[in-house]
């Protein structure tokens, strides 16, 4: 059985708290005005930014502030 859109994107971002957290940002840049990556007709932000994950458009980058305490 294939897997799910989502399904895929999580295994793509390493969890679903890293898909949640880079789909958000996308998202928030979407609204504030960005342009999507790629040609579309779509309005939803969410689809957006999910298509530009999948077609590799977009990637999620730890911020330098997020390194554990003592490493």
């Amino acid at each position: 059985m294939e897997d799910t859109l989502p399904q895929q994107l999580v295994r793509q971002v390493g969890g679903s708290f890293q898909l949640t957290a880079l789909l958000q940002k996308r998202v928030r840049e979407l609204v504030r005005g960005q342009k999507p990556l790629y040609e579309t007709r779509d309005r939803n932000y969410v689809r957006i930014a999910a298509e530009e994950l999948s077609r590799g458009l977009i990637e999620l980058v730890p911020d330098e502030d997020s390194t554990p305490p003592g490493l």
